[in-house]
């Protein structure tokens, strides 16, 4: 008999996470956030470790109970810069520190927040995007009387003026600027008051900026209108680099500055169409080439999990040392893998693979070695190195290994199937431990979000923890997702509840069928767009016996206008307004079925969600109290839409203790 324990939530406070990493110039070192939790006061910390590329174990690099989060090391090896907020919670400043340890100094006093960080080539400059702090907030922390009283007024003018996870947003945009790594003094490349600027990132030569931008007179009403822009590194006017129509992201200039690789997709509003590599020239003489056009995959990370970490950090496209390939992420059937192209976009390379997810990766200076977050489905991740002429690789770290030794998970199945319309559908089966194939299990259908993401070979703590209670936890991948092609992600578009409600109901069907699942035993669950499934699902058939829908989407004429993502929600359906195709719109959402409803259904929601407001979930509460359908509502206070994610731990603990209590309730 095993003696291994089964996974708990409180689990969540052991676990540690990577956050982000970075080898160092001569490949020698890899330097890497790692995100602990405070029990006591539930506040999440993180500090910088480094570990030997040759050997050796670990060493924390810096101390403190503060954040310090995304390290770089200056190309000439000496510094790392790093953000942290250890003189004020709330205010991140750039630090520096020697390469071989010493004490962090402070280089900035910039009130505001840092985007994404770089160093020029000769290491004399930082690149970085930041956005002001705005004056009137800056006025009310100066004044006591002021700060106690909070803010008075909110003025809107902008159609985007919220986002989930962060609250309203303020009236001053992302821009550019260069920090003096010697003295910090900060020089402001661009300005405005309509537009952001994104995602810089230096020329080899350090003469010259590029990055990202919607340079339209009115960005919130044309969203995917994005482009490519360079300006002198110490300033100067823009020159737009002449790109397809489309969203684009990330660009990064060749090694020889001929070339600029970015990842982006044709068109607007087609979310379902795949992401690719693109590269163009800079002096403009040749038109933009898109190196993955022919290949059917997505560009990207798309695998989701619920611990987050250094899977979710974005990695440019990186350039080999002789200009003549390209490395990128694709998420494919379950995976996420590095892959690499040359520059006719021929001779593609799986350079990093596996059932697994790669993250966020590094290259030393000369290319021969590649460090990288890898997570699998029996660890949420860990950091390995590659020497690029050789296959072989080497785990450098071994995070949470105390947690992990000791549990059983239990066993977990890979089954591809056929769906409502003979169309492929990739699942998995996860049993319980100590799982007995004579005995009758209940079990537990979890729906992913999104829904253009994909389940995969990455560790979802969730799912582990409801098969602790003796469940079987199933799920898969239906039409709308991606990881399967255009086709498969475009299944849905314009039709939410049709072909994917039709795949949803044949992998039911596939796993009723198991002769070790008791038919009258079976629950359903799922959040954000899973949600929004669970409630469709509840309008349209009986065959569960209970239900947990979270943070749903239940009306989408309510929720037009009233979500983060706004106006722009409405392309997902017919891209009209609702005051054009109400019956459309009101067709496609739950709340015109909810009067078929029977299962005992309990709604969770977070009361700051601005990406599924928590009205969504209000309304099929009351629908449900109102029908004499048995239902509870847990709210949340302060989270927003990705509570299994980023949530304060103690919350995070006590919702999967309502779903496993709801679903013993019913379903044992």
């Amino acid at each position: 008999m095993s003696t291994k324990q089964r996974i708990k939530a409180e689990d969540l406070y052991r676990s540690e996470l990577i956050s982000d990493l970075q080898i160092s110039p001569n490949g020698k070192t890899v330097i890497y956030a790692l995100q602990r939790v405070d029990k006591k006061t539930e506040k999440k910390y993180s500090n910088l470790w480094i570990v030997s590329t040759d050997h050796g174990a670990p060493r924390q690099f810096t101390f403190g109970d503060q954040v310090d989060r995304t390290p770089s090391w200056s190309p000439d090896g000496k510094q790392i810069l790093f953000l942290s907020n250890r003189k004020n919670e709330k205010q991140f400043q750039i630090y520096l520190i020697p390469s071989q340890g010493g004490e962090a100094k402070p280089l900035t006093s910039m009130q505001g927040e840092f985007g994404s960080l770089s160093w020029s080539p000769d290491s004399k400059y930082i690149l970085c995007q930041f956005r002001k702090k705005d004056k009137d907030a800056i006025e009310r922390e100066k004044n006591e009387k002021k700060k106690k009283l909070g803010i008075v007024q909110r003025e809107i003018d902008r159609v985007f003026y919220k986002f989930d996870g962060y609250g309203f947003l303020p009236k001053e945009r992302w821009h550019i600027w260069t920090i003096n790594a010697r003295t910090g003094r900060g020089k402001q490349l661009t300005d405005g008051n309509i537009h952001d600027e994104e995602q810089p990132s230096y020329s080899s030569d350090g003469k010259w900026i590029v990055f990202a931008s919607n340079r339209t007179t009115n960005p919130d009403l044309e969203p995917d209108v994005i482009d490519l822009f360079i300006i002198p590194s110490k300033g100067g006017e823009l020159k737009k680099i002449i790109t397809p129509l489309g969203p684009k992201q990330l660009p990064k200039f060749s090694r020889d500055d001929h070339w600029i690789a970015y990842i982006g997709r044709e068109g607007k509003s087609d979310w379902w169409k795949n992401n690719n590599v693109w590269i163009v020239p800079v002096d403009g003489s040749k038109p933009a080439i898109n190196l993955t056009a022919q290949f059917d995959f997505h560009v990207g990370q798309s695998t989701i999990n619920d611990l987050n970490g250094g899977a979710a950090a974005l990695t440019p496209p990186s350039w080999s040392t002789e200009n003549n390939r390209l490395f990128f992420h694709i998420s494919k059937h379950g995976n996420t893998s590095l892959f690499s192209i040359d520059l006719k976009g021929q001779d593609l390379r799986e350079e990093v693979s596996g059932n697994g997810v790669v993250g966020v990766y590094s290259f030393d200076k000369s290319h021969k070695h590649i460090a990288y977050f890898w997570g699998s489905m029996s660890d949420p991740g860990q950091i390995f190195l590659r020497e690029m002429s050789n296959p072989q690789v080497k785990q450098l770290t071994h995070i949470n290994r105390r947690i992990f030794q000791n549990l059983d998970l239990g066993e977990i199945e890979e089954i591809w199937t056929k769906g409502a319309d003979n169309n492929d559908i990739q699942g998995w089966i996860l049993k319980p431990p100590g799982f007995d194939p004579r005995k009758k299990y209940p079990s537990i259908f979890e729906i992913h979000g999104g829904p253009l993401v994909q389940y995969g070979y990455f560790f979802m703590h969730e799912f582990y923890f409801l098969a602790a209670q003796g469940y079987v936890v199933h799920f898969c991948n239906p039409r709308g997702g991606q990881g399967y092609g255009e086709k498969h992600a475009k299944a849905i578009w314009g039709d939410w509840g049709n072909k994917d409600y039709a795949d949803l109901m044949a992998w039911v069907d596939l796993i009723s069928k198991k002769p070790y699942i008791d038919k009258e035993r079976m629950g359903v669950t799922g959040g954000s767009y899973g949600g929004y499934m669970t409630l469709w699902i509840i309008g349209h058939t009986q065959r569960f016996k209970a239900a947990v829908a979270q943070r749903v989407v239940s009306n989408l004429i309510s929720m037009w206008g009233s979500s983060d993502m706004n106006w722009v929600f409405q392309q997902v359906i017919n891209d009209k307004p609702p005051w054009e195709d109400f019956e459309n719109t009101w067709k496609h959402s739950p709340m015109k079925y909810i009067g078929n409803a029977k299962t005992p259904t309990m709604i969770i929601h977070s009361e700051q969600d601005h990406r599924c407001p928590i009205e969504q979930g209000e309304q099929a509460f009351v629908a449900l109290k109102t029908l004499g359908v048995d239902t509870k509502m847990i709210r949340f206070p302060e989270e927003p839409h990705g509570i299994s994610r980023v949530g304060r731990t103690d919350r995070r603990i006590v919702r999967l203790n309502h779903i496993k209590h709801w679903f013993d309730n019913y379903l044992k």
